[in-house]
């Protein structure tokens, strides 16, 4: 099991040199982040966006830009597009979202002719290494799945089973969080939880250990567990936090950086290829972190 990202720079490292392609690259933190992981060797890349800003951005930051294959395309929409089209043809392994908005990014990944869509759903993938938990964290949906329906939290956990595969992390321990730990018809969340936990206790979520409902607390902490005389595999140990809605997710993943000094990694799962996808926000180490993991991923499949 990858336990932090140190670990997961490791395994990267032992995987290969995987190709990424950079959808609108001209921005400092993205050059930043991509010229680290070419410098430690994981990674070739293709930057896509507007050249001129690109060099502009690269000579100030004393980045040799002879180390990229720049692809000069100033409008958005053509950057997407060329970058997914880059790794729909085979010639890069995974895509990364640059200076551009998630919904332009993901228009050319749906797209019929040149996209990346598989059969599953696509569901957003945080990871986190928290100082104050024992292990790496996952939190799903925060990012995409606005408000998931039972079939679809199912999805986004099969999704991050593949994550946890690559992590080394079989089974995934999965906590379905809730305010209550106990079923209310009232509040659907707990609903869906207490049916996820069933259809994973009958085998029919493949590779997870799925528990709830559970409040965050139960999920994490062991110590508030036996206060409350909660018993579970996953109790105070989980791999995965499942939220019943994009803004759980949301507001949990920023409290986790912002208040908890956590360092993250975004990615999209279930696609044919990994996608890269953190805020426009995030430092140039989390967006390392994500090409690290998108590293990781590609290189496991």
């Amino acid at each position: 099991m990858i336990k932090n990202f140190e670990e997961l720079k490791n395994k990267a490292l032992d995987s290969g040199r995987m190709v990424l392609s950079v959808a609108a690259a001209a921005d400092e933190t993205v050059i930043a982040a991509v010229e680290k992981a070419r410098k430690i060797g994981i990674i070739d890349v293709f930057l896509v966006g507007d050249k001129r800003k690109i060099a502009a951005i690269a000579e100030e930051m004393g980045v040799d830009i002879k180390n990229y294959e720049v692809i000069d395309e100033e409008d958005v929409t053509g950057a997407a597009r060329t970058a997914v089209k880059l790794v729909h043809d085979g010639q890069a392994d995974f895509v990364m979202k640059g200076i551009l908005g998630t919904s332009d990014l993901l228009k050319s990944v749906l797209d019929e002719e040149i996209g990346l869509r598989g059969k599953n759903l696509l569901s957003h993938i945080m990871v986190y290494n928290i100082p104050a938990y024992h292990k790496l964290l996952m939190v799903t949906d925060g990012g995409m799945v606005i408000s998931p329906t039972m079939e679809e939290k199912a999805g986004i956990i099969q999704n991050a089973v593949e994550l946890g595969r690559a992590l080394d992390i079989e089974p995934l321990k999965v906590a379905a969080l809730c305010a209550v730990e106990t079923v209310n018809p009232k509040m659907q969340a707990t609903v869906d939880a207490k049916e996820l936990s069933e259809k994973s206790k009958r085998g029919e979520i493949e590779g997870a250990i799925v528990e709830g409902p559970l409040a965050f607390d139960l999920a994490i902490s062991k110590e508030a567990a036996r206060h409350k005389g909660v018993a579970g595999e996953v109790v105070g140990d989980a791999d995965c936090l499942l939220v019943p809605y994009i803004e759980v997710g949301n507001s949990i993943g920023k409290c986790l950086s912002y208040f908890g000094g956590a360092q993250c990694a975004g990615i999209v799962m279930g696609a044919r290829k990994p996608i890269v996808l953190v805020s426009r926000a995030d430092p140039p180490e989390d967006k390392f972190n994500s090409i690290v993991l998108g590293c990781v991923i590609a290189s496991n499949r």
